[in-house]
């Protein structure tokens, strides 16, 4: 029997922010504590922050998030952008906490609920729309959280995807084949 498409996209969208959160975990265990709490410049956000506001966003859209606005009267967005955490195992934990309401938010979420219709900040949104929203919105700050990590990492990064010059060793290896010399 063919699975239904709502229920492709409902495996698919979990296999997606795991991934997003995967490359997340493996960047912040490439830095040192002090690093986390480090921004480039004065406008940039550190990735204490950056963790920060994720956790916050992941909190705020995914609690009772069929039956109240994405934006929660108690989440203080703002105060987002303020270092709070002071420690690795601070953030990490409010990291956590954020990911583990996405994952039981989505794992709850039937085909029939995709149809509906959520509130973010009064604006309604299929429920489709909200998810891929969040997608992209985690998508962007996974990059820069990557981005800052391997900035931070220097000679010690460990890549997370096809190391440079080692597209061919890579496609070979997927497609079954010895790479081209």
């Amino acid at each position: 029997m063919t699975e239904s498409p709502e229920s492709l996209y409902l495996k698919d969208v979990v296999d997606q922010f795991r991934k997003l959160k995967g490359l997340g975990d493996k960047a912040l265990a490439q830095v040192r504590d002090e690093d986390l709490f480090v921004g480039l410049d004065p406008e940039s956000n550190s990735l204490a922050i950056l963790i920060q506001h994720m956790a916050g966003n992941l909190l705020s859209r995914w609690t009772d998030f069929l039956n109240s606005d994405g934006e929660k009267p108690s989440r203080d967005r703002d105060s987002e952008f303020v270092l709070v955490s002071k420690t690795r195992e601070e953030l990490l934990a409010r990291w956590e906490e954020g990911w583990r309401c996405l994952f039981q938010a989505v794992a709850a979420l039937s085909e029939e609920d995709l149809a509906m219709t959520v509130l973010i900040r009064a604006e309604p949104h299929s429920v489709i729309k909200a998810i891929n929203r969040q997608l992209t919105h985690y998508g962007y700050h996974i990059g820069q959280i990557v981005f800052l990590a391997k900035h931070f990492a220097s000679a010690h990064w460990q890549t997370l995807s096809v190391p440079r010059g080692g597209s061919a060793a890579f496609n070979a290896t997927k497609l079954g084949r010895p790479p081209a010399k």
